[in-house]
């Protein structure tokens, strides 16, 4: 058969049936065989990052390899942002590119990929020949799973339609397996703990696994301690009475105050950046307990007193067991007075004005009206310090974020991708004015086309709140980075989707009625007032 056909029918093999693209030369007769010999979905965007966006929502959201397609040349130059958001997001996203022949030296679309798909981070697999092009596409989805981060294969155009054998695809990839701890770095690590008299759990994205979770609770109560989570767990421990949520710089005011006063972190499957730590302050005077099943990760960003490679779940009841024999009592640092603080969080001073609802509020309203098992997709923006804690997921993995590259309007490609990856739940974006306008406007009219019930909530102050920040500070005038952007819900709605013009909490509560079981994209423009100055420590802190 044609190598074409070749990739399409690999693909299948492996698994594959939704791919996200925009077509071209180099690309074209690939996806037509996808979706016609191998039965796929070939989803189009608009545009190339809005397709690699989706896979990787798609992969975020369906926890499996996401797959992208485009052409040659500006097809993977427009990527770019798109792939470093994927490498440092750790997102197993498979790019299928096409590539302009090796004799064809003048063409317009010749670009050295390798290069550029390096520079971004990302992994590159070559198609070598045609006759290896079912052992080099199988080779790049074991990098993607492996590495956990974007691979991108490299086709030539021209070989999309020369003759090539199909072998039967043969998995290269062994899912992840429990490691059970050393012995003698549980005794350190249960001795570094039971000499702990403010213990603080902590998890990461390494530790969201049912068994983890589980595990992590049970060793929290045996030792007295509350509870905390990386951005990418979010939620991990929502209901517990002790769950303090994000740790670090995005930390409301209640968990950094305790956070602060713990003198043992145990961490299980956590990076502990600098964002996680708060700049090293998180750890600073204090024991830590690291636990991954990377060695690499331990030591990485911070020196741990006691490293224990092993899986989060094993250890964690390990440790709980070893502490439990040994009769420690529990700290008291998870005490009743913490449980009830958490309860009565957030406590603020609404500062809505007649036209604009103040952020806060507006968040709290979109989190009680939605199901609470939902995709959840975040912007980047200045007003994910609030969204990140105002707003739940039943489970990590139901929030899918873009904040890794500090970009802006990322949200929407990444949003449409994790609706169509768990269909049964309904899909919430919610974004800034900026980042709506910057990458959302086109691909609304994606999820128009593909007929997705997503509610896009646009928290529309008129303009680049975080630069405007950045002026006030040094007396500069702030209408540099404010917009005047036409009427959001207008333009929605001649995209094809609903739209609705929010300026109060009645005008709120009226649209999300008239959205809560949506036969179209709806966008919310929700005029919200500036947030208060102090950053993400100061959302509960009454004004």
């Amino acid at each position: 058969m044609y190598v074409h056909e070749v990739v399409a029918r690999t693909l299948a093999g492996h698994g594959v049936d939704t791919v996200f693209g925009v077509l071209g030369d180099a690309n074209l007769y690939l996806m037509d065989s996808f979706r016609r010999a191998a039965g796929g979905r070939y989803v189009a965007f608009a545009n190339e990052i809005g397709a690699v966006l989706a896979a990787n929502g798609f992969a975020q959201a369906g926890e499996r390899l996401g797959v992208a397609t485009v052409t040659s040349g500006p097809g993977l130059t427009n990527t770019v942002t798109a792939l470093v958001e994927g490498v440092r997001g750790h997102t197993p996203v498979l790019v299928i590119a096409g590539d302009t022949a090796a004799v064809d030296r003048e063409n317009v679309q010749s670009l050295a990929q390798r290069e550029l798909v390096a520079a971004a981070g990302a992994g590159f697999e070559q198609v070598r020949s045609p006759g290896t092009v079912a052992e080099d596409l199988a080779v790049a989805v074991r990098r993607a799973l492996l590495e956990r981060r974007p691979v991108v294969l490299n086709v030539p155009a021209d070989f999309q339609w020369q003759e090539a054998e199909c072998p039967p695809p043969r998995p290269k990839f062994v899912a992840p397996q429990a490691i059970a701890a050393d012995p003698s770095a549980l005794d350190q690590a249960a001795g570094a703990i039971a000499g702990a008299n403010r213990p603080l759990v902590l998890a990461g994205r390494g530790a969201t696994s049912p068994a983890a979770r589980a595990a992590l609770v049970r060793l929290a109560g045996r030792i007295g301690a509350p509870l905390g989570s990386t951005l990418p767990a979010k939620d991990l421990f929502r209901g517990e009475p002790h769950n303090l949520g994000i740790i670090g710089t995005l930390a409301n005011d209640v968990a950094v105050e305790h956070a602060g006063q713990a003198d043992c972190v145990i961490a299980f499957g956590a990076g502990l950046n600098r964002w996680t730590t708060a700049g090293g302050s998180l750890l600073a005077k204090k024991r830590l307990v690291h636990v991954d099943i990377d060695r690499t990760a331990i030591n990485r960003w911070a020196p741990a007193d006691v490293g224990v490679v092993g899986d989060a779940a094993i250890v964690a009841e390990a440790l709980a067991g070893r502490l439990g024999e040994a009769g420690l009592p529990a700290s008291g640092f998870a005490s009743d007075t913490l449980a009830r603080r958490l309860a009565s969080w957030p406590e603020y001073a609404d500062r809505g004005t007649e036209d604009a609802l103040d952020i806060r509020t507006a968040l709290i309203r979109l989190d009680a009206a939605f199901p609470a098992d939902r995709t959840l997709a975040f912007d980047g923006g200045w007003w994910g310090q609030f969204g990140f804690n105002l707003m739940h997921v039943t489970h990590p993995s139901a929030c899918v974020h873009t904040s890794h590259f500090g970009s802006i309007g990322l949200g929407m490609g990444s949003a449409i991708g994790a609706a169509l990856a768990v269909p049964d739940r309904p899909a919430l974006l919610v974004t800034g004015d900026g980042g709506f306008m910057l990458g959302g406007l086109a691909e609304f009219h994606t999820a128009v086309r593909l007929g997705l019930g997503l509610v896009v909530a646009v928290l529309n102050d008129g303009g680049y709140e975080a630069e405007r920040v950045h002026l006030r500070g040094r007396g500069l005038d702030p209408a540099l980075a404010s917009f005047d952007w036409p009427d959001l819900a207008a333009v929605a709605t001649s995209l094809g989707g609903r739209g609705h013009r929010v300026r109060t909490l009645a005008e709120l509560d009226q649209a999300l009625d008239a959205v809560a079981e949506p036969d179209r994209p709806v966008l919310l423009d929700i005029g919200v007032t500036q947030p208060p100055p102090g950053g993400g420590a100061l959302i509960g802190r009454p004004g």
